[in-house]
C-alpha cells in the first residue's frame, strides 16, 4: 500500500506544472470537508441511569408510549456503572425511575404509583397492579424538557445519624 502511494506522488511531481498548482489549490478545500466530517461525531442519544453507590443496583423505568403506560424492569446495574435503558433519541418529556439497591435495601423512589414486577417485567398500564398481579411502586418523575438524551445518577447522600441514603440527580445527557 505505501508503494503504491508513492508511486502516486512521484506522478504528480512528474506531471505538467499547471497541474501540479491545480492540484494543490484544490487541497485545501478537499481538507475542509474532511475535517469537518471528522470533529462531527455522531450524537449518541439515549437513557441512561448510572450508579454512584458501592451497591448493586436494580432499575424499573415507566414512560408514556403511544399504546399508552408502560413499566419496565429491572435492569441490574454495578457498582460504579452505567447501563443505558432506553437507546436512542427521547420521544417523551417525561420519564419516571424506581430503583431499589440489592445488598442494603435502600430505594429511589417518588409520589408516581406504577407496576412493577419481582421479575424481569414490562407492563403495559399503571391502575389496578395488585388486581392485575402486580406490585405497585412509587417512581420519581424526570422532566427532560424534551431533550433526546437524559442521564440519571443514582448516588448516596449522608444523612444527620452519619448513615447514607440514597438520592439521585438527574441531568440532560448532551
Amino acid at each position: 500500500m505505501k508503494r503504491s502511494m508513492l508511486r502516486g506522488r512521484n506522478k504528480v511531481r512528474a506531471g505538467t506544472g499547471s497541474a501540479r498548482r491545480a492540484l494543490m489549490a484544490a487541497l485545501p478545500f478537499a481538507a475542509v470537508p474532511l475535517a469537518l466530517l471528522a470533529q462531527a461525531a455522531p450524537a449518541h442519544a439515549d437513557f441512561r441511569v448510572c450508579n454512584a453507590t458501592q451497591s448493586l443496583v436494580g432499575v424499573g423505568i415507566g414512560y408514556r408510549a403511544k399504546a399508552g403506560w408502560i413499566t419496565e424492569g429491572w435492569w441490574h446495574i454495578e457498582a460504579s456503572s452505567c447501563k443505558t435503558l432506553i437507546e436512542g433519541p427521547l420521544s417523551s418529556r417525561f420519564y419516571y425511575l424506581y430503583a431499589e439497591d440489592a445488598e442494603r435495601g435502600g430505594r429511589w423512589d417518588g409520589p408516581i404509583n406504577m407496576c412493577v414486577a419481582e421479575k424481569e417485567f414490562k407492563i403495559a398500564g399503571v391502575t389496578d397492579c395488585v388486581a392485575r398481579g402486580f406490585q405497585r411502586a412509587g417512581f420519581q418523575e424526570y422532566d427532560t424538557g424534551e431533550q433526546s438524551s437524559w442521564m440519571v445518577q443514582l448516588t448516596e447522600q449522608p444523612t444527620t445519624d452519619g448513615a447514607s441514603s440514597p438520592a439521585t440527580n438527574g441531568q440532560n445527557g448532551q
